[in-house]
């Protein structure tokens, strides 16, 4: 299995054109008939004018199938691809193993907050592997929606979705975590292998399989 998260930099003002064309013709066009589709999103604090969403493939070799059977899709082609083209600034793609399978949340609403976390050279599969054995106390607190190494274009790199019902709770929640003598723990054990920490929280669209 492999995970693609797409990320769309849109020009200021276009956003709302965008999810229209998304919701109207190409989610109905795309459907999951190449590949399934677990979430758009917008960003709400990070860089704005984004759009994010996430995909997976059975293999790297499905999804240049895939993919290539989408280009031949004349609705795709014809009249999605012409409208949101020329919305776009740029287009960024990550290729992610799940270390964990996605696991959407057991409640529609709230927010996301998708945190990327650049490793030292050879420690990513590691911290990984380190927050999945302390997740079951991490989830005494929030679940996780996902957690994966990054394949391409940046190998040493970490991915992991959480779901609040809204910013306070986040707020809250993490402060609570912090003082958790289990977390202070991994902390002790994974902050080493860290070089450098994003965050980017995240508005489900209308269309959105996990909202």
């Amino acid at each position: 299995m492999i995970h693609e998260l797409r990320t769309y930099t849109l020009h200021p003002g276009t956003l709302p054109t965008y999810l229209k064309a998304g919701e109207t013709i190409g989610r109905p066009v795309r459907g999951n008939d190449y590949g399934v589709n677990h979430g758009y999103w917008t960003s709400e604090f990070g860089t704005l004018n984004q759009i994010w969403h996430l995909w997976s493939y059975d293999s790297l070799d499905e999804r240049t199938r895939l993919r290539a059977a989408l280009s031949k899709n004349e609705r795709w082609t014809r009249e999605y691809i012409p409208a949101i083209r020329p919305l776009m600034v740029r287009q960024d793609i990550q290729l992610l193993n799940p270390v964990i399978d996605i696991q959407p949340p057991a409640s529609k609403g709230g927010v996301y907050e998708l945190r990327t976390y650049r490793m030292h050279v050879g420690m990513a599969a590691a911290w990984a592997q380190l927050l999945k054995s302390y997740l079951p106390m991490r989830e005494t607190y929030s679940k996780i929606v996902g957690l994966w190494v990054c394949e391409a274009p940046q190998p040493n790199q970490v991915v992991h979705m959480w779901n609040y019902p809204d910013v306070t709770s986040r707020i809250a929640t993490r402060a609570a975590v912090s003082q958790d003598p289990a977390w202070q723990e991994f902390l002790g054990k994974g902050t080493q292998m860290i070089a450098e920490m994003n965050s980017v929280l995240l508005l489900p669209t209308s269309y959105s399989a996990m909202k």
